[in-house]
């Protein structure tokens, strides 16, 4: 009797375990139990809808084009923004889009590095961007710009990498410098970090227990962010673009933990070991980086801006944490240099 006992009762924690691991079904923008639909949105060519908002001038009339991604746990309401007088001035016209899962686009299941760069591409192309338009990519978003220069250089008419979150795995890191930068991250967060590298079907689980702290970024722990930080966030909250409700109305896994398990997973190509698209140095690439940036340390940068600096031009702020683009007066200063290409 007891070993029929124990198989069944091993057998229901192996059921509950399983069931405890699977992430709820996501809420699909216009479906019966979904969010309603209120953004602008193109159709893809596999079916999903994307949504974007679009700034500046009219693209029809535009000299400049810019598509910005957004980072981790945000969509395309926090635009990096800048000034109105600049904007008319060089005739700039941006697009911010929601990656998928996040806002109002729907969620690629199969979502990878590439895939998100094809999703850019085909936005591009149907809002009749031209054969070029310039990149700016922020923090997590910031990781698709290593994937356009991968695969769509010939699209790139000027890239800023703003703060772009490393993969603490690309094997083109050497092993103590990647263990140094995973290990300035509290505990909660490199473990979290840890979870979506070696056992991505855990993700879920791990950012929705009670057990133990969970990544810092999704719990809003103020141990994520700088001095200088917490003034700029609590500015951006004051202005209404914190947008919490609308960024993972979809459900949390399909924007967030997804996003953890591409942006920390095994990757198709290393971004440390890329060598320079542009033969000719024609495109200006910028990476920029505050020093007292707790959620993407300074020091992968440093790495991978010496490794690349044939090509890459790095700019390291002095007392500047994650949220350095949103300083009165700093998206003025990153477009006027990727444009002019000098400071």
């Amino acid at each position: 009797i007891f070993p029929g006992v124990l198989l069944v009762v091993l057998a229901g924690l192996v059921a509950w375990g399983y069931q405890a691991i699977q992430p709820p079904p996501p809420k699909i923008c216009g479906s019966s139990d979904g969010p309603l639909v209120t953004a602008s949105r193109i159709k893809l060519r596999d079916g999903r809808h994307l949504a974007y908002r679009e700034h500046g001038v009219s693209k029809d009339v535009a000299k400049i084009k810019v598509v910005f991604i957004h980072g981790f746990d945000v969509c395309r309401f926090l635009m990096m923004l800048c000034g109105q007088e600049l904007v008319e001035e060089l005739g700039i016209y941006f697009v911010s889009y929601d990656r998928p899962g996040y806002g109002e686009s729907d969620p690629h299941p199969s979502r990878t590095v590439k895939s998100q760069v094809s999703d850019i591409e085909e936005l591009a192309d149907q809002l009749g961007l031209g054969s070029k338009f310039y990149l700016i990519g922020y923090s997590l978003g910031g990781q698709l710009g290593w994937g356009c220069l991968k695969y769509i250089p010939h699209r790139l008419a000027g890239v800023t990498l703003l703060t772009p979150a490393s993969n603490y795995w690309w094997p083109g890191f050497p092993s103590n410098l990647s263990t140094e930068a995973l290990y300035k991250h509290p505990p909660c967060d490199y473990w979290s970090l840890r979870v979506a590298h070696y056992a991505p079907w855990l993700t879920h689980w791990w950012n929705t227990q009670n057990w133990f702290p969970i990544l810092g970024a999704i719990s809003k722990s103020p141990h994520i962010l700088s001095r200088e930080d917490k003034e700029v966030v609590a500015k951006l909250i004051a202005k209404g673009v914190d947008n919490m409700e609308h960024v993972r109305q979809q459900g949390e896994y399909e924007s967030l933990h997804r996003d953890l398990n591409v942006g920390f997973g095994n990757w198709e190509f290393d971004p440390v070991e890329m060598e320079n698209p542009f033969t000719n140095n024609e495109v200006s690439v910028h990476l920029w980086q505050g020093d007292e940036d707790i959620l993407v340390p300074a020091i992968l940068q440093r790495y991978i801006a010496e490794r690349h600096s044939s090509w890459i031009q790095y700019h390291e702020l002095a007392g500047s944490g994650h949220f350095f683009p949103y300083l009165d007066g700093m998206a003025d200063t990153i477009v006027k240099t990727m444009l002019n290409d000098k400071e």
